[in-house]
């Protein structure tokens, strides 16, 4: 996916291929597609499949960053999408979730790494990365695989080093390199 409605592949020759939408919703539309035919043509999916359908901007979020996201999940039945068992699109809350800390499905903190602010990304995943045999009771039957569309609306990045003055930085918010050589908790002193 690139921005201005192209997308890019290459083909088993490594011959590279672009292709022009005419919408947004094309473009996603087709990024959708070639997501469910990666599955359809796995012959056993043991991993998360993810699709980037708009790729939005600024740093990409990685473990202990805060997250506000708007998805909807359906069931993957008959090599396709089934119903849907969950959404807050329509609603008046997003979801909040910490990546990293284990309250959402394994699916979701593998599958949104690297997404970005106004990003949106199709996920497809297993039962083993999902609710597994025990599904969730009248709504997601035992041993399913999940598609869902996610798209992150707000993001709060892990603030990784204090200035001298007090003032929160993070060397991933800010467009200049920090002076901070690396961010694994040693100062620059």
């Amino acid at each position: 996916v690139q921005p201005n409605n192209y997308s890019t592949f290459y083909d088993d020759q490594r011959q590279n291929w672009s292709i022009m939408f005419e919408s947004e919703k094309a473009a996603m539309d087709f990024s959708k597609q070639v997501c469910i035919a990666k599955c359809n043509s796995s012959p056993v999916l043991d991993s998360v499949l993810c699709q980037d359908l708009l790729l939005g901007e600024g740093q990409g979020v990685e473990g202990g960053d805060s997250l506000e996201i708007a998805y909807t999940g359906w069931l993957f039945q008959n090599n396709g999408l089934g119903q849907v068992f969950d959404s807050n699109v329509n609603k008046d809350k997003l979801l909040r979730l910490k990546l990293g800390s284990g309250k959402v499905i394994k699916g979701w903190e593998e599958g949104m790494m690297g997404m970005k602010k106004g990003g949106r990304r199709y996920l497809i995943i297993p039962p083993a990365w999902a609710y597994g045999a025990q599904g969730v009771a009248g709504r997601v039957p035992p041993d399913s695989t999940l598609v869902f569309e996610v798209e992150v609306r707000r993001v709060k990045l892990v603030k990784e080093c204090s200035a001298s003055d007090g003032q929160s930085i993070s060397s991933r918010d800010s467009p200049a390199p920090s002076p901070v050589p690396s961010s694994d908790g040693f100062s620059a002193d």
